[in-house]
């Protein structure tokens, strides 16, 4: 029997990342031996790093198991991610988080990370980002409880403690601070809250463990240049030859984790993570926005020109969104593998290589369509 591509083909553009992932990951992927696994936002940028990963280890241990992706467009799915959707663990089932029918057969983990992280959403949409959220997860905790989950990892975020304070250089898990509940981009830190919530008193109720993971900012492949991330912004200004555009003033204070880092981290969690306990997911490196243009503009010849358009206010920022990743080094062994400028050399990078290579012809996929019915 031939080997699968994600192994035979060395040109993978991920393919030392994904070999990272499974280093990172090795010991615990026998748990998954025979088992079927259901996904919700396998079209992001989590989404596509777990699926990558998971499709490796498959292949390299003959696993045997099996991935279900829920996406409201298949077709689309495909079309971006043939190489992956070619493999015949992986399945797609049509329909949209809130409504789906659910699958026949009993699944042993579910991942949960669907989400709308697009700031434009919370202020023009709130009401419908906020009942996406709740009733997102509550559909998926009713599943989990039908199919009878071992474990069921939700994918929150850093939002739910709030605005960090200025004296606080690192935030860890027992920080008990809020989002401001007067303010409409709230929304989705509050929503994430809930969504604990509910995971919590349904873990309780039918007997599944439940891992959350609070994830904060990333970089890497698949990370959308184009929406209101800095570092996206910041690589998609350079690619194209641009000067890089500093919105505001260039002092608040940002951590990146790596994608690769990011999907070994959120596997052992979801494996390996104490029942009910959250895990922050993120960088403790910090670094200033400011600094952060320098660095992505030095990596382009020429060097890019910076231009920070908002007027300085404070000698020293008081925004910062950092996190102290304590737990999950002492209690997971997890550690960080890439540091910030070769991440953002690997970024940089893939998207050279996608650019230069175009688009993929598509393979044959299955495609399952979910009716609105509630099950």
């Amino acid at each position: 029997m031939s080997q699968p591509n994600l192994l035979r083909n060395s040109t993978h553009p991920l393919a030392a990342d994904l070999e990272s992932v499974f280093r990172q990951t090795s010991p615990l992927w026998e748990d998954l031996r025979g088992k079927k696994i259901f996904i919700t936002g396998g079209t992001g940028f989590f989404g596509k790093w777990l699926l990558g990963s998971f499709l490796y280890a498959n292949q390299k241990l003959k696993l045997k198991a099996s991935l279900t992706i829920l996406t409201r467009r298949p077709q689309v799915f495909q079309l971006e991610y043939p190489k992956y959707c070619s493999d015949k663990s992986c399945r797609l089932l049509e329909g949209d988080v809130k409504t789906f029918k659910f699958p026949e057969g009993e699944y042993s983990y579910v991942i949960h990370a669907a989400t709308d992280a697009n700031v434009l959403l919370f202020e023009r949409e709130p009401l419908n980002v906020f009942h996406t959220m709740i009733d997102g997860t509550e559909r998926m905790l009713e599943f989990a409880a039908r199919c009878k989950v071992k474990k069921f990892l939700l994918m929150s975020s850093g939002a739910i403690y709030g605005k960090q304070p200025a004296s606080l250089s690192h935030i860890s898990e027992e920080f008990s601070g809020t989002p401001d509940l007067r303010k409409n981009e709230s929304v989705y830190g509050e929503g994430k809250r809930a969504a604990e919530l509910l995971c919590s008193i349904y873990g309780a109720k039918f007997n599944f463990e439940v891992k959350i993971a609070r994830c904060f900012t990333f970089v890497g492949p698949y990370l959308p240049l184009d929406l209101h991330y800095a570092i996206g912004n910041f690589i998609r200004d350079g690619m194209n030859g641009n000067s890089i555009i500093v919105k505001g003033d260039g002092t608040p204070y940002r951590s990146y984790l790596y994608a690769s880092d990011l999907a070994a981290w959120l596997w052992t969690i979801l494996l390996r993570g104490k029942n009910g306990r959250p895990y922050n997911v993120g960088s403790a490196k910090e670094v200033q926005i400011a600094r952060l243009a320098e660095i992505i503009a030095a990596l382009f010849k020429p060097k890019r020109r910076i231009i920070i358009e908002g007027a300085r206010q404070t000698p020293n920022s008081k925004d910062r969104y950092v996190p102290s990743v304590e737990r999950a080094f002492r209690e997971l062994g997890l550690t960080v593998t890439v540091n910030l400028k070769d991440a953002i050399k690997k970024t940089i990078a893939w998207h050279l290589h996608q650019k230069s290579a175009g688009a993929e012809s598509p393979h044959p996929v299955a495609i399952e369509t979910a009716s609105s019915e509630s099950s």
